[in-house]
């Protein structure tokens, strides 16, 4: 059950150029007094400033190269993370810009397409770019074999040290909703390890539909295995804008039916996913900025299962602290 968590604080712009302007900001509220809950920061400034003030927020010192997992989107239609939003961070730390293939037809399958399509989007301009599976894949080991028996990741991710898991956050048809946890297990698989979490550990170059719960199981221990991968040296952070229902791989996707909310960031990607859930669950809706048809979405995939079974796993808490670092 998503507890209910939103509350309303006085104006802050949110940058949602989709829908009407709120007359109030919708920002998380802590889930527990529990001191020992991991802290979820937040921001209601979407701009390139403060998505890099949310990652200093978080204290990091990275060393060694730094990767940055974006997706790139199949369309210019999408919402995914424009190249202008994520230059200061990139230029903060050094990073490269980090992707997969995908295993689905369309503009990212190939490596040659995928250049293509990351040239068109004018995401080189702002950062190098790698395709962590050009050159290969391998496998990486899974803590829970429910499922998947290993995570197939590609053969780059051996090159860094440090990893920002930068996900935009919206809606999924297949997982209900994209965040941080699957940016994590689909988002860093290579074309053959999506085949193999999608199908719940049945194939590797082929479609199958697994069951639902089963495939989001396969997530959360695909998600697992590159958390237990990089340790302390990875963080996480959410920007909720431009949620349609619709995931960015969706060349098409259906227009946002609700204003854009902030930037959340954590250490913990079970409990960051969750604070974006509980604000979507809990939102206020009104007429031209609904939150509704993204609601249904998520609970018609059962999407929110993955946090009870990542929890399940010890990938992660579904407590969380919220830090609001616009006071």
């Amino acid at each position: 059950m998503i507890l209910p968590l939103a509350a309303l604080l006085t104006l802050v712009a949110c940058g949602s150029t989709q829908t009407k302007p709120r007359t109030e900001a919708v920002v998380p509220v802590s889930s527990t007094e529990n001191a020992d809950a991991p802290v979820v920061y937040f921001t209601s400034n979407i701009t390139p400033e403060g998505l890099l003030n949310i990652y200093n927020a978080l204290g990091c010192k990275p060393e060694g190269k730094v990767g940055i997992k974006i997706s790139t989107g199949e369309s210019a239609k999408t919402g995914y993370l424009r190249p202008e939003f994520l230059a200061p961070l990139v230029k903060a730390v050094d990073g490269t810009l980090i992707e997969c293939n995908t295993a689905y037809g369309g503009s990212r399958m190939k490596t040659a397409d995928h250049r293509k399509a990351i040239a068109e989007r004018g995401f080189e301009a702002v950062a190098p770019v790698d395709i962590m599976d050009e050159e290969g894949d391998l496998q990486i080991p899974v803590k829970d074999t429910k499922h998947i028996q290993y995570d197939i990741v590609g053969t780059h991710i051996q090159n860094y040290n440090f990893v920002i898991n930068l996900a935009h956050f919206k809606g999924h048809a297949m997982g209900g909703f994209g965040g941080v946890l699957k940016n994590q297990s689909i988002g860093f698989a290579s074309t053959s390890g999506k085949f193999y979490i999608h199908s719940a550990g049945e194939s590797q170059d082929h479609w199958i539909t697994a069951e639902q719960d089963a495939f989001l199981e396969s997530m959360a221990a695909a998600a697992q295995a590159v958390a237990d991968y990089f340790g302390p040296n990875i963080v996480y952070i959410d920007v909720m804008n431009n949620m349609s229902v619709d995931c960015d791989c969706d060349a098409n996707p259906d227009k946002p039916r609700l204003a854009d909310i902030g930037i959340l960031a954590s250490t913990d990607p079970v409990a960051l996913d969750k604070a974006c859930l509980d604000l979507v669950f809990n939102y206020p809706s009104q007429k031209g900025d609904d939150a509704t048809a993204l609601q249904k979405r998520i609970n018609r995939q059962h999407g929110t299962h993955i946090i009870d079974y990542a929890v399940s796993i010890g990938l992660g808490s579904a407590d969380y602290r919220i830090v609001n670092i616009d006071k």
